[in-house]
């Protein structure tokens, strides 16, 4: 009985340490500028890309107590509470809060988010990923971005599973930002999408088996990446 208890704790542990959060930026307290996701404590995914978690990881709203001040143009560290085990690709998007409006009450709703940043594969007898056992990823806030106050989302989408339909996982979390600088531009038309809205389960780059045949090409989800 002891030694059953004994393999299923370390079964348990093995499946949340091969999991991971996003719970901090520029190497900050946890969850002090990033809201805190609803798998804070469980390192679990999102599995259901047309819940509201798909948005920020969390059923209920609740703000970041800061907000990261970065000039338009320079770079942040986005950090994950361990490595990233599972392959797949990174992706970051950002949405400008309008004007007079507490980005720690903005829920980012609606057909507002941007995609700055995602990650391509390398190609041969499998598909490598940059990101794979890495806990930091450095993101740019695109010079050109009018100031204001804008949350980044950042998305490990972990295809390891995906080749089934709802087998793909996503770990998101998002951070309050201030940016100050830059220039006039706010993002728009085809570059802007919502969370729920911007993802389906048959995406192929969503549902995907990764593993045979190898592919070489991968589409991933969402918009075109903005840039200035």
């Amino acid at each position: 009985m002891l030694a059953t208890v004994a393999v299923l704790l370390a079964a348990a542990t093995a499946q949340v340490s091969g999991h991971y959060t996003f719970p901090k930026v520029n190497n900050a307290a946890d969850w002090s500028y990033v809201r805190r996701a609803d798998n804070w404590q469980s390192n679990g995914f999102v599995e259901n890309i047309s819940g509201d978690q798909i948005r920020c990881f969390q059923r209920s709203h609740a703000g970041a107590p800061n907000v990261l001040s970065v000039a338009a143009g320079s770079s942040i560290n986005y950090g994950a509470n361990q490595g990233l085990f599972h392959p797949g690709p990174m992706a970051f998007y950002m949405a400008r809060a309008p004007d007079g409006v507490d980005i720690k009450n903005w829920k980012g709703e609606g057909a507002v988010w941007f995609k700055v940043y995602h990650e391509q594969p390398g190609f041969g007898q499998q598909l490598t990923w940059s990101s794979n056992g890495k806990s930091s990823f450095p993101v740019t806030i695109p010079r050109c971005l009018k100031a204001g106050n804008y949350l980044l989302r950042a998305e490990h989408l972990a295809l390891h599973s995906a080749g089934q339909p709802g087998g793909a996982q996503f770990y998101v979390s998002c951070a309050q930002l201030a940016v100050t600088g830059g220039g006039n531009t706010e993002p728009s038309g085809q570059y802007l999408v919502s969370f729920p809205g911007a993802y389906r389960a048959n995406d192929p780059g969503i549902q995907i088996n990764i593993n045979w045949p190898i592919p070489t090409s991968y589409k991933n989800p969402g918009p075109a990446v903005f840039s200035c």
